[in-house]
């Protein structure tokens, strides 16, 4: 209980200091009121099947009241940081820069997930994301974290925002979510963002059919009944446009589905930018041809090709961040250096989860559900890309969408008018 309050007011105290750090000109008063907030929700990891195990029944009451797809395909690479920048963006990795969870930029330097300094840098991340497009528009915005929100992106940032814990539990994110919509209309944020991690971490320790996995989805679907409940209580429920989606699903992984790197191409060939199930590499100086011919040779569960001839249907293999070559791991398979393998095997490690495989496969499929004034009740949708979220949140919060990859009618049969653009709140 101690620390659960230590944490409560560590998160009003940064409530606090963020709403301090406002953009220059996007705070005030003079925002007008809006009937109906935003709220965007990512549960990472959450498979699409995951909905059928008999364990989400506040999802599912949002489903049978609301909207939901068969499933959301994710944008390749099938991969964390890459779908949420997607959905916020509309713009395919290839096209927002953030081609992998971890990168290798010439000018930038290195990028991965733990890079404090790297992931808050604004240059990394191209496009805009939907929380820059409503500040620029005078929308007042909150982050309860998601990729990308830690950076001033264009110079700008949510008006509410958080550097990543992953310490703050599923419970004290929804509490913080609950504390900005109960923010007087002219001040509360039209647009926040919410991101639980939990199903994810547990996907990729013990594997997607795992009791800690079950576990982890419980409690995620127990978060999201705080927050309906809590809605319902002040009257707010069908006043809030709430959608809830995933970045990827989640494959089964094991010791004996490992490939080391040196079989593939020697280190005195090629260098590894990335491993795991997407693989990046670069050729040292006078090896491209000693590099081609040993990738581009057929491989057992996995296949090479040079960027420029990745699949069309990936959409991917264009920006300059993408190593010249890349290695596709087969569903449930991982590359990794030998001396890796080795560790993991020594440390008793039998295999868990991973994504990152062809978005195309079904372990791979996301969901999407949405709930609210906009949205019609029990009405499904067939599967759709996930670039094509980013135009509907554009629509939703009543801003111009900027240049995007998405489809901006995919999603209209989502909504109670149908798409006709009177009913748009402005």
């Amino acid at each position: 209980m101690r620390l659960i309050a230590m944490k409560t007011a560590w998160l009003a105290l940064l409530v606090l200091v963020a709403g301090c750090a406002t953009q220059p000109g996007s705070a005030g008063s003079d925002v007008p009121a809006e009937p109906a907030p935003l709220l965007l929700i990512s549960i990472d990891g959450m498979r699409n099947d995951y909905l059928q195990r008999g364990l989400t029944p506040h999802l599912q009451a949002m489903i049978n009241d609301g909207v939901h797809a068969q499933w959301m395909n994710p944008s390749y690479p099938s991969l964390t940081f890459p779908n949420h920048y997607t959905i916020v963006t509309g713009l395919r990795p290839d096209h927002h820069g953030i081609i992998n969870n971890t990168m290798l930029d010439a000018e930038l330097g290195d990028f991965s997930l733990g890079n404090r300094e790297a992931v808050g840098d604004g240059r990394w991340w191209s496009g805009e994301p939907i929380w820059v497009g409503a500040e620029k528009a005078g929308l007042p915005t909150a982050t309860m974290f998601w990729p990308g929100s830690e950076a001033a992106i264009q110079g700008v940032r949510p008006r509410y925002w958080f550097q990543y814990d992953k310490q703050v539990t599923p419970r004290q994110r929804v509490q913080q979510t609950l504390d900005w919509l109960a923010m007087p209309a002219t001040t509360r944020p039209r647009l926040i963002t919410l991101y639980l991690d939990d199903v994810d971490t547990q996907g990729h320790a013990h594997g997607p059919d795992s009791a800690q996995v079950d576990a982890a989805i419980t409690d995620v679907d127990d978060a999201i009944g705080q927050l309906t409940r809590t809605l319902q209580q002040r009257g707010q429920l069908d006043q809030v446009n709430i959608i809830v989606v995933s970045d990827h699903g989640m494959a089964a992984t094991a010791i004996d589905r490992t490939i080391a790197i040196e079989d593939l191409v020697p280190p005195t060939d090629a260098t590894a930018i990335s491993t795991g199930q997407v693989i990046g590499l670069t050729p040292l100086p006078g090896h491209e041809q000693a590099t081609a011919r040993q990738l581009l040779a057929p491989h057992p569960h996995l296949r090479c090709w040079r960027a420029h001839d990745l699949p069309a249907r990936w959409h991917a293999g264009t920006h300059p961040r993408v190593p010249p070559f890349v290695c596709q791991a087969d569903e449930g398979w991982l590359v990794y250096h030998r001396e890796m393998i080795e560790q993991k095997r020594a440390a008793g490690w039998r295999g868990g989860g991973s994504h990152g495989y062809d978005p195309d496969l079904a372990s791979m499929r996301a969901i999407f559900i949405a709930h609210g004034p906009a949205f019609r009740h029990d009405a499904t949708l067939p599967p759709f890309d996930n670039v094509d979220v980013y135009p509907l949140l554009a629509r939703l919060i009543g801003i111009t969408p900027a240049s995007n990859d998405g489809n901006p009618r995919t999603l209209l049969p989502a909504l109670r008018d149908g798409g006709n653009t009177d009913s748009i709140q402005h």
